[in-house]
């Protein structure tokens, strides 16, 4: 699931109109691009590469300003306050794009502005969430299970969600801040599936969430991965993209796919109802469509885009990473959210129960 940097240094020197310039700095200049009005995109944090950012601007000259949030449920609290007003791309997750389509916060996609639309894994469009995309574009796909450092823990002792409610390791554990992830676990090792809306069932997710509660060391949804890479924590429920990242300083580092099955989730482009640079939205879109911009996110983000020519760009050993791309068995134990209505307030009211200690 995300933090981009800002370009404001950049623009600000190319705009600074210096009167002695020297040749090398007016020809930097003449080189910059022509500023085309911007694109305002809020986020996950870390979750689209600096350098793609870059390259969209330098090629169309609309400058991209950058906000982020640590969790659906922000974003779209966010967006609902200001009435789809302020931003003109948001990421939300399968169940969100749901329920930001039935609440009228965001409006259709005009396909015929985007030339890359065919790249896309037709395995991962038409879902029930937005019958014929209507509303969204996918950009990234991946899950939320189990991340272990394996020189503090022996990972092979860790098999499914209900081993992190064994006494050992009590005080090594991390959860995110998500409300639907850890109901997903407590549902599940309580017997039930995901997406319940019958109250007794999760009043008993609640009751076993509430059970591994005090060996939970911290909460953590900005970067998940740091307090693993810190050592602070041993295990965590994480994004596969972050566990990816930290392997690349954590070798032992294992990603599990529980018996009980993973959370799995689609992140799509949406473009709020009153997005303010609705054509500048598309263009930017259609940029990340590209092969060459899902073959940077994937490589650095280690997530996985459903982008056909993309895949085929990358390396042997990276397409066949099970922490980027899990195997048909790891996919069908797996579980999408989906949007509850009203019953997201029983979620939560049990969320904050857990949160508060009650």
């Amino acid at each position: 699931m995300k933090k981009m940097w800002a370009f404001a240094i950049a623009v600000a020197w190319i705009l600074s109109g210096c009167s002695d310039k020297s040749d090398s700095e007016a020809s930097a200049v003449d080189a910059a691009p022509k500023m085309d009005g911007k694109v305002v995109i809020y986020n996950w944090t870390e979750y689209i590469p600096e350098d793609v950012l870059q390259a969209f601007t330098k090629e169309t000259g609309i400058q991209v300003e950058y906000a982020t949030y640590e969790s659906n449920e922000a974003m779209y609290s966010k967006l609902k306050l200001l009435d789809g007003k302020g931003y003109d791309l948001a990421v939300p997750s399968t169940f969100y794009v749901e329920k930001m389509r039935k609440e009228g916060l965001i409006q259709p996609i005009k396909k015929e502005l985007l030339s890359n639309y065919a790249n896309l894994d037709p395995s991962l469009l038409n879902k029930p969430y937005d019958p014929d995309n209507s509303y969204s574009v996918p950009y990234l796909w991946g899950s939320t299970s189990i991340a272990v450092n394996g020189d503090e823990v022996d990972a092979s002792q860790i098999t499914k969600w209900a081993d992190l409610w064994k006494p050992e390791y009590a005080g090594k554990l991390m959860v995110m801040d998500d409300v639907r992830d850890n109901f997903y676990v407590g549902l599940r090792v309580a017997g039930f599936e995901n997406n319940s809306t019958n109250e007794d069932e999760i009043r008993a997710a609640y009751e076993k969430l509430k059970a591994l509660w005090p060996s939970i060391k911290m909460i953590n949804s900005d970067s998940p991965k740091s307090p693993l890479i810190k050592g602070e924590v041993s295990i965590g429920a994480i994004w596969n993209g972050e566990a990816y990242m930290a392997q690349e300083e954590l070798p032992n580092l294992t990603y599990i796919y529980p018996e009980e099955g993973a959370v799995l989730w689609v992140d799509s482009f949406v473009i709020p109802k009153g997005a303010a640079n609705v054509e500048n939205a598309h263009k930017f879109i259609d940029f990340m469509l590209r092969a060459e911009s899902g073959k940077a996110a994937i490589e650095e983000l280690g997530y996985a885009a459903p982008n056909i020519p993309a895949i085929a760009l990358l390396d042997e050993k990276l397409r066949n990473n099970k922490i980027v791309f899990p195997d048909k068995a790891d996919i069908d134990r797996g579980s999408f959210h989906q949007d509850l209505g009203d019953t997201v307030l029983v979620y939560e009211k049990y969320w904050q129960m857990l949160k508060a200690g009650q």
